[in-house]
């Protein structure tokens, strides 16, 4: 019986300590920040996934060396080229032309050696942090479609 009072003394007052913490942080500033309409600035050494770059004329900056394909230990990025004869100085030249830019970023790690590994500066990871999806084909992106749309 005298567990029993006792309990339900040290029951109230843990209730009325917890209370009174409840009562005191209630007056405090509020730190959190309501998400949808406010948002905190990004940190400068933020990752998100990776990006492709443009250059002066708005293409891409990529010139298919696949450099950044080899150096993923995930196996998430895809490239795909065309061949195409341009004519420089009355000699006509092949140069291979980016077509396609495939990140599966379902299978990134976000480990930052493609973006080490490409020599002509053409990727560089994002700023986009919302990227919230139940299905698992949002999470796979034609990042040359991507410059294009950004373009226009």
């Amino acid at each position: 019986m005298g567990s029993y009072f006792g309990d339900i003394f040290y029951g109230g007052k843990s209730l009325l300590i917890g209370m009174g913490i409840t009562f005191k942080e209630f007056f405090k500033p509020v730190v959190t920040v309501p998400y949808p309409y406010q948002t905190l600035p990004m940190s400068a050494k933020f990752r998100g996934h990776i990006e492709l770059l443009a250059d002066a004329e708005g293409k891409a900056k990529c010139v298919v060396c696949g450099m950044c394909e080899r150096a993923c230990p995930s196996g998430c990025i895809t490239l795909g080229s065309i061949s195409v004869e341009i004519e420089v100085d009355g000699k006509v030249k092949k140069k291979k032309v980016l077509s396609r830019y495939d990140l599966d970023f379902t299978k990134c790690s976000l480990c930052g050696q493609c973006v080490e590994s490409c020599g002509f500066d053409a990727i560089e990871f994002s700023k986009e942090y919302n990227l919230a999806s139940t299905r698992k084909e949002d999470f796979h992106f034609n990042l040359l479609q991507r410059l294009e749309d950004r373009k226009a």
